[in-house]
């Protein structure tokens, strides 16, 4: 089964998901270098509803939020891996900078994003809110980050980064 879909396939399959009785819960973020903080992430926003979206940024997105330098890893790539994990029902892209038309479109039931944002703060809150739907914030693990990962790879190579051989 292929779990990137298009908004209008993703569209499809939510509505036959909670056509025979599933909430949805949806999540977004860039996933650029993934995780252990963003696999705890995932399991924690799965249990939240009976199929998890995920919405991730496109690679212009990403740039429009995290600069020029970023995403370092493709979105085509970023998806596929998303995808992978068995907590994650299905991946799709969005382009803008955050994932209110995809909110509004799908309509989940529950919105999850990580607790570094103030429940307030979170995009698409008051429209989940608004058809009954519920806000759910996942602790994040202390100091993991890909900024982190970035850090401690120029840390530890610098400007002596190699590629390796070809396999």
């Amino acid at each position: 089964m292929n779990k990137i879909l298009t908004w209008e396939a993703l569209k499809q399959a939510v509505e036959r998901r909670r056509g025979v009785g599933q909430k949805i819960a949806f999540t977004n973020g860039c996933f650029d270098i993934l995780h252990v903080g963003h696999v705890r992430y995932l399991r924690k926003a799965r249990q939240a509803g009976d199929c998890l979206v995920l919405a991730l940024n496109s690679d212009a997105s990403v740039r429009a939020i995290k600069g020029e330098k970023r995403p370092l890893i493709p979105e085509s790539e970023r998806a596929e891996v998303v995808a992978a994990l068995d907590c994650v029902d299905y991946v799709t892209l969005f382009a803008e900078t955050t994932p209110l038309r995809l909110i509004e479109l799908l309509r989940p039931e529950v919105l999850v994003k990580g607790a570094d944002w103030p429940e307030e703060a979170v995009v698409g809150r008051d429209a989940v809110l608004s058809w009954g739907g519920r806000v759910v914030l996942c602790p994040l693990i202390e100091g993991v980050s890909t900024t982190n990962i970035v850090a401690k790879l120029l840390q530890v190579y610098g400007s002596d980064a190699k590629p390796a051989p070809p396999a």
